[in-house]
């Protein structure tokens, strides 16, 4: 499957209509809705619920970074004190233990993901011992998706040889932008000729599949200097690549106050920088998965969007469909038996609940059948551009269009007549043109969002 770009010209009113703030809907409800109410016991009685035949997802964060990035999102801790990585190790290995000790199976891990922060903030003899205590409680299966993210700026040799050793298949590389003078305006200096050195290293050594991270929207991106980055990563030719849209959130993450938005650019000069991406990288053969992904078509995401199977999590768009993710370290996020689970953001809460032998939950959300029956909705447009209407009416005994009349009809009044979604009695279909707007189509599916007043900003806007 090839996927055509976008028309760049799109009218500015159409732009302007759709250029709202909305979620990315990495879970449905959103992570707003999740509450203190919810904590360690219930996140005991989710794990207990989970059975000997179901196959996990997990997640382990790393949350340190030498330097914080302007533009960071993450829950992120910049140190250079390598004493508070070790000392975090201890109680991450504490509470990988009393996770296994509360779970009544071990698991069989399909993913498994280390984020951040910088997971090679950790030098190889401490990747080693953390992996070493993670195969101790949980099972990772033959052929499971074993990905890392890694900083070019940080990693050595030495730590991509340690990881190819412990069975990792999967890097993604941080970029953001070659740009000189745009990584001046985010704090991030990084040049193009480490980037390639590392990428050529993690080839020689067999990485099985390497994905590029790019940003637009980025303060003193231009079309130009946008495109040389495009040429740069098109020429290295990695296996997927994402390109995210900068969510400037200053009231959310104080860093990002640190950026001049007087260089941000607005929104129809962003728009055409997600459109010169799509562009160049559809006319070098890439499929482009999502909001925001691409993939070459024989990669297996490529793959599974053909087949309609294509998945989301808080790890990104992936094949594995598991219902179950396990978030270990803190401020990791997770789901379970219906539930989502989010640990202490901060570190003396983290310690202090691992201290009481207690899982160390912040905050949750246990679902509700009309919140599965929306996520399932909203998920399936977000990654497969594909509804099934029959399908969900079998899959959870419902009319659709009982059911979805208000979000039909209003589907009606703007997505459809914009060219951006087809509706029929069986399906509804996400265009080409609708791709890049599929947070607006997904928007009318989500009741908190139609039913809640808010009093300050909470998403990053959709263009």
């Amino acid at each position: 499957m090839t996927t055509a770009p976008p028309r760049a010209n799109l009218d500015a009113q159409l732009l302007a209509r759709y250029d709202r703030p909305g979620p990315r809907y990495t879970s449905y409800p959103t992570a707003v809705e999740f509450s203190e109410d919810f904590c360690g016991d219930d996140y005991v009685q989710r794990l207990q619920a989970l059975s000997a035949d179901d196959e996990i997802s997990l997640y382990i964060h790393v949350p340190f970074c030498e330097h914080r990035c302007h533009f960071c999102g993450c829950h992120v801790i910049a140190t250079h004190h390598e004493e508070v990585a070790a000392k975090y190790l201890t109680y991450l290995e504490k509470e990988i233990g009393l996770v296994a000790a509360t779970l009544k199976h071990r698991p069989k891990v399909v993913q498994y993901h280390w984020g951040g922060g910088t997971p090679t903030y950790l030098t190889p003899e401490q990747m080693v011992h953390l992996q070493e205590v993670v195969e101790s409680h949980f099972d990772i299966q033959p052929g499971a998706e074993v990905a890392i993210e890694i900083d070019p700026r940080v990693t050595t040799t030495q730590h991509i040889d340690t990881l190819v050793n412990l069975g990792f298949n999967r890097v993604s590389l941080g970029v953001q932008d070659f740009d000189a003078d745009v990584q001046e305006a985010i704090g991030r200096h990084q040049t193009e000729q480490e980037t390639r050195e590392m990428y050529a290293y993690c080839r020689d050594v067999g990485i099985e599949s390497i994905n590029i991270d790019l940003i637009y929207g980025l303060p003193g991106q231009t079309p130009e200097s946008f495109q040389r980055t495009l040429d740069a990563v098109i020429e290295l030719r990695p296996d997927r690549l994402a390109v995210y849209s900068y969510a400037h959130v200053p009231w959310i993450r104080g860093n990002q106050k640190r950026i001049d938005e007087a260089l941000l650019p607005q929104r129809d000069e962003k728009f055409a920088l997600l459109a010169s991406a799509i562009r160049a990288f559809c006319d070098a053969g890439y499929d482009m998965l999502g909001m925001d992904h691409f993939a070459l078509p024989e990669d297996e995401l490529a793959r599974a969007l053909d087949e309609r199977k294509l998945h989301r999590n808080f790890m990104g768009y992936t094949v594995q469909r598991s219902a179950t993710m396990l978030g270990l370290g803190i401020s990791a996020i997770g789901e379970a038996a219906g539930a989502y689970i989010q640990n202490q953001k901060k570190l003396s809460t983290y310690y202090a609940d691992i201290d009481a032998a207690k899982l160390p939950v912040e905050r949750g959300y246990g679902t509700s059948a009309d919140d599965r029956l929306r996520k399932h909705v909203i998920l399936e447009l977000m990654c497969n551009l594909y509804l099934d209407r029959t399908d969900v009416e079998t899959r959870f005994g419902i009319d659709f269009a009982a059911t979805f009349a208000v979000e039909l009809a209003e589907l009606e009044a703007g997505p459809v007549q914009d060219g951006f979604v087809n509706i029929t009695q069986s399906a509804i279909e996400v265009t080409e043109q609708g791709q890049l707007f599929v947070r607006n189509v997904c928007m009318p599916f989500d009741r908190y969002l139609r039913e809640k007043t808010r009093d300050k900003p909470t998403f990053s806007r959709t263009v």
